[in-house]
């Protein structure tokens, strides 16, 4: 007997592409927010460009463009 739930690997895909672009989105807003003055500590500012430079490199890999 099978515990929890189980999807397909197109359906766990697009999940996993979702959840990616949101979080690109989500840090994209955080640097405009401080550049426009918006209080965010140095190491995260610094955290932040690398997880989108990684970000735009790995959606892709799940089948999405990055905007």
């Amino acid at each position: 007997m099978s515990n929890g739930l189980t999807i397909d690997y197109d359906t766990a895909d697009r999940i996993t592409l979702l959840n990616l672009q949101d979080q690109l989105k989500y840090l994209r807003k955080e640097l405009e927010d401080f550049k426009k003055g918006k209080r965010l500590h140095p190491e995260d500012v610094a955290s932040n460009i690398k997880i989108i430079s990684a970000l735009e490199l790995l959606i892709p890999y799940y089948g999405g463009t990055v905007v």
